[in-house]
């Protein structure tokens, strides 16, 4: 048995920045639904904050989605 030590550490890297990348928009999109929060409190609104955290979210699920796919298929 041998272990293709390239291809074993393309895949951790590769997995690495996945993570990192989705862990970050998850957090953007946390961000987002705060600031629509604390501009409510202060009467304002914050459309723009609030529909780029649905957006941040929306990516994050077809990510998921996608990489079910890649897993199931």
């Amino acid at each position: 048995m041998s272990i293709d030590w390239a291809a074993l550490g393309s895949v951790f890297g590769v997995s690495l920045v996945t993570t990192v990348a989705l862990v970050g928009l998850f957090t953007l999109g946390i961000v987002g639904l705060t600031r629509q929060e604390r501009a409510t409190a202060e009467g304002g609104s914050a459309a723009l904050a609030v529909t780029g955290a649905y957006a941040c979210f929306a990516a994050c699920a077809a990510a998921v989605a996608y990489g079910i796919y890649l897993i199931v298929a």
